[in-house]
């Protein structure tokens, strides 16, 4: 692999990556983790460099994560709320006075910064599934500088740097590791499915043995399940999808509950634009929560991971997520606020590697 392969590169899924680069972004995440954790200064790496960071959804870890991991890296990172500057919009889209064609607001941007990152899914593209992913695309394809998905309606691939790197941390190897993404129970039906698909693709390529469990009715993306099981077969773990959770759990090492949308909730030709039926399906699974009986049938030494926000009640209780430290009582570890300080660490790396 050529290093300099980095160098310019868009970040938008796992999928256009291969395992040898992501295991490259982990080590040099785990490097600049020590530089931080010992305050090794490291902001030359990225000095006087500028993200433009575009949200057209709300965010704490993502934010704060790029904002602080630029400044750490001697760079600044530009908020920009869809709101507050004319709306980026695809052709077809536009509103005069209010949105701006996403090849020009790209183009501009490209002349004056190194990178645009970018989050949309859900409401703002009407819960047509993989437009935020195409309007992302449509950056990338206009902006002649790195274009980075921070969440789209299909992927978030920064998340899942951040969860592999925890199960690294954690056992100190991919090989052997039983990995569940399990759906769990909320009240809200309007959670996308970018976390759970691409925490499953960035567990499989690293080879470890991946169960997806979930209720019928909540299906993930065919594509992003077609790549899994071929990752599986390449990187030799295994890939299998469970109805039942508290099968699913047993002997895992590795448990990830968090809700995601019912296919129902998308614009047709996916869904059928129908929340009423997808709030039927969520509310007939209130079951599907990850509590302290579902965790005793974990391997001893699991861990829970979640993406954060969870929902307390619903898709977890406080008894679990709440435990940082193992005893005979709860063997089981929360690991959920380590991979949110490792979004930090990961999104310096690719930033470091792709806006040099």
């Amino acid at each position: 692999m050529k290093t300099e392969s980095f160098r310019g590169k868009d970040f938008i899924t796992l999928l256009d990556w291969t395992r040898e680069e992501v295991e490259t972004i982990l080590d040099v995440a785990l490097d600049l983790k020590r530089r931080y954790a010992m305050r090794e200064p490291h902001d030359h790496l990225l000095r006087a460099r500028t993200l433009f960071m575009i949200f057209y959804n709300q965010s704490l870890r993502t934010r704060n994560s790029f904002e602080a991991g630029m400044t750490q890296l001697g760079g600044h990172a530009h908020y920009l709320d869809p709101g507050k500057i004319y709306t980026p919009a695809l052709p077809g889209k536009e509103v005069a006075y209010s949105t701006e064609r996403v090849s020009d607001v790209a183009r501009v941007l490209a002349r004056m910064g190194d990178a645009i990152a970018i989050r949309c899914y859900g409401d703002p593209v009407d819960w047509v599934y993989g437009g935020a992913n195409e309007l992302i695309r449509n950056f990338a394809y206009w902006a002649d500088i790195p274009v980075l998905n921070m969440e789209d309606d299909k992927y978030h691939p920064f998340q899942a740097l951040a969860d592999i790197l925890t199960v690294k941390e954690k056992f100190g190897t991919f090989k052997g590791v039983n990995f569940v993404m399990s759906w769990a129970y909320s009240p809200s039906i309007h959670k996308p499915r970018a976390v759970p698909q691409s925490a499953i693709i960035a567990a499989t390529m690293m080879g470890m043995n991946v169960t997806l469990a979930h209720p019928e009715g909540m299906e993930l993306d065919p594509e992003v399940l077609a790549a899994c099981e071929a990752n599986a077969r390449h990187n030799g773990g295994s890939f299998k999808i469970s109805h039942d959770m508290r099968e699913a759990f047993k002997g895992a090492h590795v448990v990830y509950p968090k809700a995601w949308c019912a296919t129902p909730i998308f614009k047709p030709p996916v869904g059928e634009d129908d929340p009423k039926k997808t709030q039927q399906i969520f509310d007939s699974h209130k079951d599907w929560i990850c509590d302290a009986e579902k965790m005793r049938l974990t391997d001893p030494e699991s861990i829970y991971l979640h993406c954060l926000p969870c929902d307390r009640g619903y898709e977890v209780t406080d008894e679990v997520i709440d435990n940082t430290t193992r005893s005979k009582e709860r063997p089981w570890l929360s690991a959920a606020y380590d991979e949110a300080e490792n979004r930090l660490h990961v999104q310096k790396a690719v930033m470091s590697l792709v806006m040099s």
